[in-house]
């Protein structure tokens, strides 16, 4: 079994998650961005007796890469993404500076995620899906077993993910969405990088921009 956890941080209300089976765990997408932010993780991984193994980006725009720096301060890990992101995760600092944010340089990756791979945490596998269209390098994160994913910015409740940044392209997101994550099944839960969770069926039905 994967449990999910879900941390709301940043100025830009981002969606952090821990994914983990009781021992071991995967930080997705770190936006903590100060030090509230920071224990409020710390402890969450503390209370669970977690070991945080991984460190994974579903992309790397700033408000997802906030707390990178501090996650491999403090467990040492480095962060892990596709490699056609790389131009927007080197541009991390210049982006905050745009914005007026704090931000510690995050370490250079440790590895790059290809598509169709699969992440493996104890028993439990994640596919990698490549949803490029909001990011050039963005990827999902599906745990059939659960059934679940975690879309980034590709998915959300009654919207997707916006295409007027660097990179972005709205027939490309469209086409990942139909063909990526509408095959997965109407059950599936998703996670977003922001708001709340909902069902691939639901937005088949009500999303307003696919249907």
């Amino acid at each position: 079994m994967l449990n999910v956890a879900k941390f709301t941080f940043n100025p830009f209300q981002e969606n952090t998650y821990v994914l983990h089976d009781g021992h071991e765990a995967i930080v997705v997408d770190p936006g903590c961005w100060n030090r509230q932010e920071q224990r409020e993780l710390e402890e969450y991984l503390e209370q669970n007796a977690l070991t945080p193994v991984r460190l994974v980006l579903t992309h790397a725009h700033i408000d997802h890469i906030l707390g990178c720096a501090w996650i491999h301060d403090r467990y040492g890990l480095l962060p892990e993404l596709h490699h056609a992101d790389l131009p927007v995760f080197a541009a991390g600092e210049r982006t905050a500076q745009m914005y007026g944010l704090p931000y510690d340089p995050a370490p250079e990756p440790k590895d790059f995620i290809a598509e169709a791979s699969t992440i493996r945490l104890g028993k439990e596998e994640l596919k990698v899906l490549f949803v490029p269209g909001h990011a050039p390098g963005h990827i999902a994160l599906y745990h059939a077993a659960g059934p679940f994913v975690l879309s980034g910015d590709v998915l959300f409740q009654n919207s997707i993910g916006r295409t007027d940044l660097p990179g972005g392209d709205t027939e490309t997101l469209l086409r990942s969405i139909r063909e990526q994550l509408f095959p997965l099944g109407d059950e599936v839960v998703v996670y977003s990088g922001h708001g709340s969770e909902t069902t691939i069926g639901r937005e088949k039905r009500h999303n307003p921009f696919l249907r």
